[in-house]
């Protein structure tokens, strides 16, 4: 089967796996699918260790009030998704087919003998390899990630909202476009877009301090976060 636990680190670290490419657990839009997974977590995922399960999470429950108009069947239990599930039900044929690198295994096989020449190609193949990583800067790791920023009622001034966020300053933080998004009730929120180094930008950390303006601001949510 496919998930079959999400309350452990172990069965959050694989969802958070799956998420990592993923908007959804099945497709490209919001269904059932999405609805039983969601439900069998029992609290937020930590944005700080799940991030892709914590962006998938906030996004599923924004829909929490029209759950039971998406699409898909109710009844399935969330074991019914995931890595297993999806490697079960692959048909054989779809399989891609293998690089030209792969007929070449560099790192030998354990249950057979191998070649002085094989090991010694490979040996230098490694050191060529890791004499050319030596050379190069490592770039910075960083994240693009969309963030809403919702405020009190619709007496809010989102002007004043807006500049209080973006006049926010961090090394490591970019911040991108944003606009007022209509949530219902004459009532707008804040979508920003925004780029962290991930080693010297804390999204809790920066949440925090945006909800230090209590004025303006009830909460924020990570609603998207993808690797550059």
């Amino acid at each position: 089967m496919g998930f079959t636990d999400l309350v452990s680190d172990g069965g959050l670290q694989l969802l958070n796996s799956w998420l990592t490419t993923r908007s959804y657990i099945s497709g490209y839009t919001p269904s059932q699918a999405d609805v039983v997974t969601f439900k069998a977590i029992k609290e937020t995922p930590a944005v700080e260790k799940y991030p892709h399960a914590y962006r998938w999470y906030n996004h599923v429950k924004s829909y929490e009030a029209d759950f039971s108009t998406l699409p898909g069947d109710p009844s399935k239990p969330f074991t019914t998704y995931g890595p297993e599930a999806v490697a079960v039900t692959q048909n054989p044929k779809d399989a891609p087919e293998a690089d030209d690198d792969d007929e070449v295994d560099l790192f030998g096989s354990e249950e057979e003998e191998e070649d002085p020449e094989v090991v010694a190609e490979r040996e230098k193949r490694l050191a060529d390899y890791k004499k050319k990583k030596e050379g190069k800067a490592k770039p910075a790791a960083k994240s693009i990630v969309t963030l809403d920023v919702k405020p009190w009622d619709d007496e809010t001034d989102m002007d004043q909202l807006t500049k209080n966020v973006l006049a926010i300053e961090m090394e490591g933080l970019v911040w991108g476009g944003h606009k007022l998004v209509a949530v219902g009730f004459g009532i707008k929120k804040l979508q920003i877009n925004l780029v962290v180094e991930d080693e010297k930008v804390s999204l809790e950390d920066l949440a925090q301090q945006i909800e230090e303006d209590e004025d303006h601001v009830q909460s924020t949510d990570v609603v998207a976060m993808q690797k550059l």
